[in-house]
This record gives C-alpha cells, sequence and structure tokens, in this order.
C-alpha cells in the first residue's frame, strides 16, 4: 500500500517480549496517538493476542482511527510474512501464530503487513535515523535479544520471510553455549542484555542495594570501572563486531547502526565495539565501515512498522 506522505495516516505495532505498543502514525513520522500494553510473555497464546487486541481498541477509540488506511506489524522473531506467521524465540505461546490474520480481523479488515523488529528498526533509521541516505547498511536492535536489518542498494531488504539481516543468530563462537534458536555460539546468546548481564555476574559483578541485575545496572557499575562489568560489555562487543564484520563482507555495508537498550549504555559499548572491530573487519572492502547508535530511539519499532506499510522500498519481497 502507499500512502500519501504528506496525510497518510496508517496503525503501527511493535510487539516484543516486553512490550505491546501501538500509535498511530502519520506520513512525515509523526505519532499521533499512542498505547503500550505489557507483554505477557509467559502466557498462553490467546493471552498475548488479548494484550495486542487492547492496544487496538485504544487506538480505535481515536477520532483519527478512521483515517488509519491499513495496519504495519513489527514483532520479534523468526516472523514468516509470506504465510503471516510468527514464532517469537522470547514468546512461547507463539509459535506459528496467524497474527496478520488475527490482528486484521481486530482492526476491521483493514490490509496488514507484517515485518520482523530487526527490520521494522531498519526501516524506521532508513527513512528517518542514522542510516538515512545511506544505500548499503546494517541496523541492529541489541536489548533482551539481538536483531537486525539490511538496506541494500538503497532499499530495505526484508527478504522473502521478514528475516533477513537477523544478525542476532549469527553464530560467532563454534563451542559456544545453546541458543533458544536452536543454534550453538549466536551473536544473541553473547550479547543480549540478559546474557551480557549473567557473564557479569557469573565473573564476579553484584548488583548494588536495590538488586538491580538488568544489563542497565552492569552498564553503570562498567563506568564506575567494576572489572567483571566492564569485561561483560567488552565480550559483548566482540560478538556484536565479529556479527557486523561478517556481514561487510557478505554484503558491503558502509555503516552500522546500534540501538535498542543495550546500545544506551553508550560508550562503555560502542568504544570496545570500535576497537573490535578494527580486529575482525580487516578486508580492504570492510575496513571504513562506521559504527553508529541509532537515533530513532524507543520509537524505532513503531515507526519501522509504520514504514513497512507506507514505504515500498519497506515492503516485503514479492
Amino acid at each position: 500500500m502507499d500512502t500519501d506522505p504528506a496525510t497518510g495516516l496508517v496503525a503501527a505495532l511493535d510487539i516484543g517480549g516486553t512490550k505491546i505498543a501501538g500509535a498511530l502514525v502519520d506520513g512525515e513520522g509523526r505519532i499521533r496517538v499512542r498505547s503500550q500494553r505489557p507483554t505477557p510473555a509467559r502466557e498462553d497464546g490467546e493471552t498475548v493476542m488479548a494484550a495486542v487486541e487492547a492496544v487496538l481498541a485504544d487506538l480505535a477509540a481515536s477520532p483519527l482511527w478512521e483515517s488509519a488506511g491499513a495496519v504495519g506489524i513489527g514483532s520479534a522473531g523468526p516472523v514468516d510474512a509470506s504465510r503471516g506467521t510468527v514464532s517469537p524465540v522470547n514468546v512461547p505461546g507463539w509459535r506459528d501464530y496467524p497474527l496478520v490474520e488475527r490482528v486484521r480481523r481486530a482492526a476491521a479488515g483493514r490490509p496488514v503487513t507484517l515485518v520482523g523488529d530487526g527490520v521494522a528498526m531498519t526501516a524506521a533509521e532508513h527513512w528517518l535515523g542514522a542510516a538515512r541516505g545511506h544505500a548499503n547498511a546494517l541496523c541492529l536492535v541489541v536489548s533482551t535479544g539481538v536483531g537486525g536489518g539490511l538496506v541494500l542498494n538503497g532499499r530495505v531488504h526484508p527478504g522473502p520471510t521478514g528475516n533477513a539481516g537477523h544478525i542476532g543468530h549469527v553464530p560467532v563462537d563454534l563451542d559456544g553455549e545453546a541458543c533458544a534458536c536452536g543454534g550453538r555460539g549466536c551473536v544473541e546468546r553473547l550479547a543480549s542484555g540478559p546474557h551480557l548481564a549473567r557473564r557479569a555476574l557469573e565473573n564476579g559483578w553484584r548488583p548494588g542495594p536495590d538488586g538491580d541485575v538488568s544489563a542497565v545496572a552492569v552498564a553503570a557499575a562498567a563506568r564506575a570501572g567494576d572489572p567483571a562489568a566492564v569485561a561483560a560489555f567488552e565480550r559483548a562487543a566482540r560478538a556484536l563486531a565479529a556479527g557486523i564484520a561478517a556481514t561487510a563482507a557478505l554484503v558491503e555495508i558502509d555503516i552500522a547502526v546500534v540501538g535498542g537498550g543495550v546500545a544506551g549504555a553508550g560508550e562503555v559499548l560502542f568504544a570496545p565495539l570500535r576497537r573490535s572491530l578494527g580486529t575482525y573487519a580487516a578486508l580492504s572492502f570492510t575496513r571504513n565501515l562506521t559504527v553508529v547508535p541509532a537515533a530513532t530511539g524507543t520509537d524505532a519499532g513503531l515507526l519501522g512498522a509504520a514504514a513497512a506499510v507506507m514505504r515500498a522500498d519497506a515492503a516485503p519481497d514479492s
């Protein structure tokens, strides 16, 4: 669906393991109405869907709802855009779940476009953020999991199922731990927030009086010089650098944009990431790769889901 960039309005859903966010987004990328619910990730599939329907009901209560001609979804993956199904690793109640059909029904028959959350973030960054103007880019979400998406030849490239660029499940440790995806030694197993924090705890880091054991707390400890916290971020950075370098060798990207909660650590992550990239990206055509923070922030998923509907270069390959 092509939407008038000046006046078009679409509904957007950003579905992850922690929250389900929704918004009405206009053609200039402005969020006009928003809603959010926690994801009941450990409940059954219908309970999760009820939370999605509650977010859509909030949007439908707005007078602007009637102007929204379609729905875009960026979902934790893997997704299968060709079948309209999702099987998020961190939402076990959804396996081959017919999300597109269910959202279409809840949205009164509006057309629905589905992409993975990494592709959604990529579409947002290419439309409005740090990848804007770049013809070849990798965008990463480093949070509860690690996702990603690609821009190739000036277009977002979701691939046939909407999962292309999913760097989180690129193996970088041949003898590494088993990953929830079924693989072993994946980037996500080394660099996601929960695994980064677990590594810090295993190596001697201890939380403060509040008991916070999140990656945010580890980042604060790393900034204060705690050696186990610093080492945990350096290890995560090496894993990310190896995945980014492998991607650059395959498809010749010139920029890697890193967002998500773990990226909020700032130079605690980016300094060792850039150092490690210098080691892994050694070929002449990968050596000048730039790594920058994402610019669209916590709204990247919503803006990217909207872009999947509005922008032809974000539409799934047919």
